[in-house]
């Protein structure tokens, strides 16, 4: 199998488990926000090989999809931080990078999962009338903010995947799966480009200041790497999920705020909670959605998928992982 991306905080995860099911594996990473040690434990690993390169070369990637049996397409520009920095960065690369991907998987037929994000929903729930217990299912109307907001850039690249996906689906019977991650959090999961619980739980460990950005009233959902994998799995493993998108997130609805308190909690920890305003943070040109809930139910009975892993747990044991990594380093 090929997995692009391979190098990231998910696709790393996708590594693991496809190297403990004897599978030979590619990884092609341009490590611009993917790093090498997510795949340390495995480079010794000779069902594993490792391109550094961009899924924008042409001539790397047509041989790769070419004698693979299966393609997870994981390959984007991650994180707030980087997407609001490097805007042109973020809209030519997934752009460019999905009509390469999923044009050779087309020409070589190859099963192929396409990575999304639950950022294509953008604005959608302020809007919504059916008041607090409003979910965003697959088919949820999306409502994005205006052009001079460049959050939003990254949010109509994704739909863009999804509609070139799901056209190869429709024209050509390309076997293509959509996946939309609602917050995945987990071990090697980095805080460097503004993923709130890796920088919170390293800020808590340290005893410093949390920083929450806006007022810490917006509220997510956040769902264990580990149950993710398990779903993307149990979809590509069944035909009868080619051509169709699935919400992939958790049910534990929290706020910032009270998911900074509850990482002080179980942290023991001496750190303050600092708010501040979006423009500081980010500068201009941001805006931020207050809630973003997903119906799995199209997941949960396509595959019959149980989440296993909630938030106190998930977040135990990627304080465990960060402890560790704190006192190795």
């Amino acid at each position: 199998m090929l997995v692009t991306g391979g190098a990231g905080f998910i696709g790393s995860h996708v590594v693991d488990y496809y190297l403990s099911q004897k599978t030979d594996i590619t990884v092609v990473d341009n490590l611009v926000t993917g790093r090498i040690e997510n795949l340390r434990h495995n480079l010794d690993n000779p069902q594993l090989k490792f391109v550094m390169d961009s899924i924008l070369n042409r001539q790397t990637m047509e041989p790769l999809i070419a004698e693979a049996d299966l393609v997870y397409n994981l390959a984007a520009p991650v994180g707030v931080k980087f997407i609001m920095n490097h805007p042109v960065h973020t809209l030519l690369d997934n752009v460019r990078g999905i009509d390469c991907v999923l044009e050779y998987c087309n020409k070589y037929r190859k099963k192929v999962l396409v990575a999304s994000s639950s950022e294509v929903y953008g604005r959608n729930l302020e809007f919504s009338t059916k008041g607090k217990s409003s979910l965003l299912n697959e088919d949820s109307v999306r409502v994005m903010g205006a052009t001079s907001n460049h959050r939003w850039a990254y949010a109509n690249t994704k739909a863009f995947d999804e509609f070139l996906a799901l056209a190869y689906k429709k024209e050509f019977g390309l076997p293509v799966v959509v996946v939309r991650f609602f917050n995945i959090i987990g071990p090697r999961q980095t805080g460097d480009f503004g993923m709130v619980v890796p920088s919170f739980i390293k800020k808590a460990l340290n005893n410093d200041s949390i920083e929450i950005y806006g007022t810490g009233t917006q509220t997510r959902t956040f769902f264990y790497v580990k149950d993710a994998i398990s779903a993307m799995v149990g979809l590509m493993n069944l035909p009868a999920a080619y051509g169709e998108v699935y919400n992939i997130g958790g049910s534990d609805e929290i706020s910032i705020i009270d998911l900074a308190k509850k990482v002080i909690q179980l942290t023991k920890s001496k750190s303050k909670i600092k708010v501040i305003d979006y423009k500081t943070a980010y500068g201009d040109g941001f805006e931020d959605m207050l809630r973003r809930t997903p119906d799995t139910a199209k997941l949960k009975k396509t595959i019959n998928f149980t989440q296993y892993y909630h938030l106190d747990k998930m977040l135990l044991e990627i304080i465990q992982s960060v402890k560790k990594q704190l006192n190795a380093g």
